[in-house]
């Protein structure tokens, strides 16, 4: 089969979590369905990759390998911080989603870069510790907490993006949530991808200052486009 390495593009703004899994999981699904094709027809249809930015509403996701004790409010106090919760089909344990944050959804066919979760994973990593340097933070990794950290091995450490994944047949979905102007009060009420004792913080909180989301999704694509060696990136509108 022919190797697609261009991406299909999409910013879907503020949208409801639950709306935005299901859309996923049809993109994950069609992917598959062209694979399912080639396979018993003996066709080589190359398979479609995507990139979805968007912001949610508050809420809370639990990994399908996660302790439901690390959320610490019931769902009455749910109701009062306007918050939903939602336990669901990716890695990792629990984390907080909300208006501020960049969250992004790479929804690839890694057939067409590399068929490598770890790699992934530590590419998707990557990503985010050279998009934060470029506003002067070092980003760092922590021995078997996914994700990019602050300060890793100090009294002070802090993780600024969380990730969790999912894959299905090389075909990934779920990703990464980068902190920007993010609320972080709302992590108060859960123990974070359940590590306890570790902080939380934002590009805000960093730089004493806002930032704008649509710079940093710009620098997110560069690196992105250069780390997966994507040959472009198309707005899919």
């Amino acid at each position: 089969m022919k190797t697609n390495r261009k991406i299909l593009l999409k910013d879907l703004g503020l949208k409801d979590y639950k709306d935005i899994w299901e859309y996923q999981t049809s993109l994950l699904n069609s992917i598959i369905d062209i694979k399912r094709q080639n396979r018993k027809n003996s066709t080589k249809n190359p398979t479609k990759n995507y990139f979805l930015f968007v912001e949610h509403p508050n809420v809370y996701t639990l990994g399908k390998s996660g302790n439901l004790n690390n959320l610490l409010i019931n769902e009455q106090q749910l109701k009062e911080k306007e918050a939903t919760y939602y336990k669901i089909n990716r890695g990792g344990d629990i984390t907080y989603h909300g208006p501020g944050q960049i969250v992004g959804y790479p929804i690839l066919d890694l057939e067409n870069f590399f068929t490598d979760i770890h790699k992934y994973l530590r590419l998707l990593e990557e990503v985010i510790i050279k998009t934060i340097a470029e506003y002067g933070i070092k980003g760092e990794r922590s021995d078997g907490e996914t994700g990019v950290w602050i300060d890793t091995g100090t009294p002070f450490a802090r993780k600024i993006c969380a990730m969790g994944i999912r894959s299905s047949r090389w075909v990934t979905m779920h990703g990464f949530a980068l902190n920007i102007n993010t609320n972080l009060g709302y992590f108060d009420h859960i123990i974070p991808c359940g590590i306890r004792g570790k902080a939380v913080t934002s590009l805000e909180v960093e730089l004493g200052r806002k930032i704008e989301l649509s710079e940093v999704k710009e620098k997110i694509l560069i690196h992105f486009k250069a780390l997966f060696e994507v040959e472009k990136f198309e707005l899919n509108l």
